[in-house]
């Protein structure tokens, strides 16, 4: 089978965290959190990673992806707002980027076998890769794909509130996923709000969306055909902040019957920076790992 690809959304600026976090160092040598990303993939097989970025950002990170080819082909694809289908113009003021199953689109032309699909600025841990790796290496049906989840404990910040996408799952696969947008810490476990006053719990062991999915490339048709019709329907009510975003565009498939998500797990704890707070937490875990073992004192030689 041929090795998987790996899709970097990195196109994002982090407002939350005060900065564009995909370049900040988070060890001595002075690697992002991407450069780990990598470093796992690399360790788990994957044959080429694609990053797509904006044009707007495209010089700096070519300086902190340098040297990368070394290990992993490399390749870029880009991400704008006048990327779209015959017959749609960009509406007046538009500045959002059209979401995250739109920067898979623009990444197509770079995709020609299995991928799988992260956030630039998230670390999921060497297991994970390993998880998707091998589903991914495995014969499968063209519309069977996957995605790893999280227990919630290990996906939180100490600093504030996250999105975090609430699995449910029968008989192994993924039947749907329903974005909580405000989910606090509370112990072992977690709460969410809607409306800033009314808590519902949630228990630690519940399995989370972090964007980790793995995908047979009939989901570029797949997107290529929804992205006409999104925006058909939402341009009208929503022009300046309408998103196609990829959960829910794999959502829709698991609803009509034209996809299954097979939901595997995954023991790893995420660390991120969604605020600049979480910054000191996430090396300092990282010095650990190192100091463990599980990574060599030069990520990179």
């Amino acid at each position: 089978m041929k090795q998987p690809t790996l899709v970097v959304l990195a196109a994002g600026m982090g407002s939350r965290f005060g900065g564009l976090k995909q370049m900040t160092p988070v060890d001595n040598s002075g690697n992002s959190i991407l450069h780990y990303s990598i470093y796992d993939a690399c360790q788990a097989g994957f044959g080429k990673v694609v990053f797509v970025i904006k044009h707007a950002i495209e010089e700096d990170f070519r300086k902190i992806t340098a040297g990368l080819e070394k290990y992993i082909d490399v390749a870029y694809a880009y991400q704008e707002t006048d990327m779209l289908p015959q017959g749609f113009s960009v509406p007046e003021d538009r500045v959002k980027p059209w979401g995250t199953g739109h920067a898979v689109l623009c990444a197509k032309d770079e995709i020609d076998g299995p991928f799988t699909v992260i956030n630039s600025d998230d670390f999921y841990g060497r297991g994970t890769y390993l998880t998707i790796a091998d589903f991914l290496r495995e014969p499968r049906a063209e519309n069977e794909h996957a995605m790893v989840g999280y227990l919630l404990r290990n996906a939180l910040t100490e600093n504030g509130s996250v999105a975090r996408g609430v699995c449910e799952t029968r008989d192994g696969l993924l039947t749907r996923v329903t974005e909580r947008t405000k989910i606090y810490k509370r112990g072992d476990d977690a709460a969410f709000t809607e409306d800033g006053e009314h808590f519902e719990p949630l228990s630690g062991d519940t399995l989370v969306s972090m964007n980790f999915w793995g995908y047979q490339p009939s989901m570029l048709q797949e997107l290529e055909r929804m992205f006409p019709r999104f925006l058909q329907e939402n341009l009208p009510t929503n022009p300046i902040k309408c998103e196609f975003y990829l959960p829910g565009a794999t959502d829709a498939l698991i609803q009509s019957g034209k996809a299954v998500v097979r939901m595997l797990t995954t023991d790893e704890t995420w660390y991120g920076v969604t605020y600049r707070e979480d910054l000191a937490s996430v090396q300092a875990n990282i010095a650990a790992m190192h100091e463990n073992g599980l990574y060599p004192e030069i990520l990179f030689d």
